[in-house]
């Protein structure tokens, strides 16, 4: 009897909880719903066994976690490509309706200013809800989301048992006040803005201090292998009707475009308006409404080609420069930044922003002691403007770039063609030597458990080191002198560092900081040549043969590998252990070029990673969804009818994992 009523009183709560937070039409008082989950809770207390992570009583939190998961995400979270120009918006339009040969029906939506998340559902309850990150891998913070009391933990028999929704989280402007009160009367500080703060706080370790907080959030697409979506906006109405918080079409939020004309009208509607309301947005996004044509259009390494999101005007604030001073970089590239008097700029309070190169100074025509107008550059990145002249004070000296590295004092070289004035004291500049170990620790690089930036600054500071492969050559004792570092500590980094002896060579290459070789670059060479002898030996014209290499990175790696001092700290970092050598067969690496996949289902033989990984090792290119530009449906057990079907419409041909095993030639 106990257990029926835990199920009825699950029930029941979930639909108060939508009819409440998602539809705005509450049926019961607070008192009454109060009392319902309190009774649910002392129910559940008595049966644990009946215990259900989508339960309504965890919307108050409670699990405290030390540290969260990392998730390989089922489909990539792309990043939107950005626009401050409307002419972009023109010339996005026309390359989607060069597409189509029908009218090209557009949606436009506000652009919420929190922290992207994707749900995940099985048997239409929330299993996970996973982070951006990186793009494809995200953190694990469902713990933390189920206490976001408009996110749906079970749906109705109506949704597919299978779904995953993606959207934004976010603090309202009242919820966002009320916690930077609180904070301010509890250690008088406070969030910088809520993006930061709704970013910060999926990160807490207790979930009940996160229900606290009262975050929000609404979702703006929706896949699925089990169910096929017609259009953008028809897919929003269906995920209303399964009880998730969608933007609101009626007052605006969300709206269908027929011209250029309907978008502006939006745009100069809600840049007028975006302070009015609940939220805060930073821009619309311009979607092809069509599902099928947004497949058809396709996608970009980085962001898919059928939508746009176009940023509003970021808000500007006089204030007085108070100095300049000079960072260095790991290349030993001088930066001028600018010391603020603090002004407050879109919920953000800017003491620094940068100057770029002596030409921007040149160009802004900067005195020392001038009022300047400053903005955040794409909401984000705080720039000066211009100087306001009327305000400059009679007998102030202009900003002179300095001749000297402002640490070693060697003199500065600009090379020609460079914007950028350059200190060459590459072995004993402080400031170039701690940020290359930075680089060479970085979790995309050698991602050394135990090491942060912190613990290298102390180690090059007291003159243990000052190249990476001195990071090998330390021992316990000399850890012990350290800050803080004690037995646990120092095995832990001694482990952390035995341990990066078995990171890719391609993350090595990408840690040793190449000028101009990112972490991209780094494995279409590790693919091409296999090795660092061959990459080291390869001419300008073998390294311009390699996909997307171009004759700057080929001029930067033919100069860093004639650096004798370079070379000599290669052949020490590979004495002592760590990987030069591709695990690529290099010659079968190219069996695959020109054939895209599309790759859906659990593998026997490898998991969702490898097998992507395998796919590219060989020279294929993965592509998220299926279209008629895909040449193979690469399937595992659990397909999705939906995506047979859109596979067999388009032509695509069905590759099982066997048959791909036999293709690549593989032993598994």
């Amino acid at each position: 009897m106990s257990l029926d009523r835990i199920k009825a009183l699950r029930k029941s709560l979930h639909d108060y909880n939508f009819r409440y937070y998602v539809s705005d039409e509450p049926i019961i008082s607070d008192f009454e719903f109060d009392k319902l989950l309190l009774e649910l809770s002392e129910l559940e207390q008595k049966h644990p066994d009946a215990f259900d992570p989508n339960s309504p009583t965890q919307r108050v939190g409670g699990h405290v976690v030390k540290s969260f998961e990392a998730v390989l995400h089922k489909r990539p979270m792309l990043s939107l490509s950005n626009s401050y120009n409307r002419d972009d918006i023109a010339s996005f339009i026309k390359r989607c309706q060069s597409v189509c040969e029908e009218e090209l029906d557009l949606s436009i939506e506000l652009k919420y200013d929190g922290v992207a998340i994707s749900l995940w559902y099985e048997n239409r309850k929330l299993l996970r809800a996973v982070t951006r990150g990186d793009g494809l891998n995200g953190d694990d913070v469902s713990v933390n989301v189920r206490t976001i009391k408009n996110i749906p933990l079970v749906l109705p028999d109506l949704a597919p048992n299978e779904l995953e929704v993606r959207g934004e989280i976010y603090f309202t402007s009242d919820s966002f006040e009320e916690l930077n009160k609180k904070r301010f009367d509890n250690d008088g500080t406070k969030f910088a803005n809520p993006r930061n703060a709704a970013s910060g706080t999926l990160k807490l370790q207790d979930s009940s201090e996160v229900a606290n907080r009262r975050l929000s959030a609404l979702m703006y697409s929706v896949y699925s292998d089990e169910f096929e979506f017609k259009t953008h906006l028809k897919s929003l109405n269906l995920l209303r009707e399964w009880g998730f918080p969608v933007p609101n079409e009626e007052i605006g939020w969300v709206r269908s475009c027929k011209s250029i004309d309907d978008i502006f009208e939006y745009l100069n509607f809600w840049d007028s308006q975006r302070h009015s309301l609940p939220f805060a947005i930073d821009g619309a996004v311009i979607k092809v409404d069509s599902i099928l044509i947004q497949e058809k259009i396709g996608f970009t390494a980085k962001s898919p080609r059928w939508a746009i999101a176009y940023k509003f005007n970021s808000e500007k604030a006089l204030t007085r420069l108070l100095d300049v001073k000079y960072q260095i970089g790991r290349t030993g590239a001088i930066t001028p930044v600018a010391i603020l008097d603090p002004v407050w700029i879109s919920g953000t309070v800017i003491r620094r922003a940068s100057i770029h190169n002596a030409d921007q100074i040149a160009k802004l025509n900067l005195y020392e002691g001038d009022s300047v107008w400053i903005e955040k550059g794409g909401e984000i990145i705080p720039k000066i403007l211009e100087v306001e002249i009327s305000k400059r004070s009679i007998g102030s000296d202009p900003v002179e770039f300095v001749l000297n590295c402002p640490d070693c004092n060697s003199l500065l070289v600009r090379k020609e063609g460079d914007a950028q004035h350059y200190c060459l004291n590459v072995d004993s500049c402080k400031p170039q030597i701690k940020a290359r170990l930075h680089h060479f620790i970085h979790r995309k690089a050698m991602n050394i458990d135990g090491l942060g930036t912190e613990t290298v600054d102390q180690l090059v500071e007291m003159g243990l080191i000052y190249k990476p492969s001195g990071l090998y050559d330390l021992d316990e004792d000399d850890w012990f002198k350290l800050d803080k570092f004690r037995d646990k500590s120092v095995q832990n980094v001694l482990a952390g560092i035995e341990q990066s002896k078995s990171v890719s060579f391609e993350r090595v290459l990408f840690s040793i900081g190449i000028r101009h070789v990112g972490s991209t670059v780094a494995k279409k060479l590790s693919r091409h040549f296999g090795n660092m002898d061959a990459i080291i030996n390869a001419s300008e014209t073998e390294l311009l043969d390699v996909e997307d290499i171009g004759p700057m990175i080929a001029s930067s790696l033919r100069l860093y590998f004639s650096n004798e001092s370079y070379l000599i700290e290669i052949e020490k970092l590979k004495a002592i252990g760590l990987n030069f050598e591709s695990d690529l067969e290099v010659d079968s690496g190219n069996i695959l070029v020109g054939f895209s996949f599309v790759i859906s289902g659990v593998f026997e033989f490898f998991s969702r990673d490898e097998i992507k990984r395998s796919v590219e090792d060989n020279g294929g290119k993965i592509v998220s969804s299926v279209s008629s530009k895909t040449d193979y449906l690469l399937m595992g057990k659990g397909v999705g009818p939906s995506k047979i079907k859109k596979a067999d419409l388009h032509g695509v041909k069905h590759l099982t994992e066997m048959e791909f095993l036999k293709w690549i030639g593989s032993s598994k």
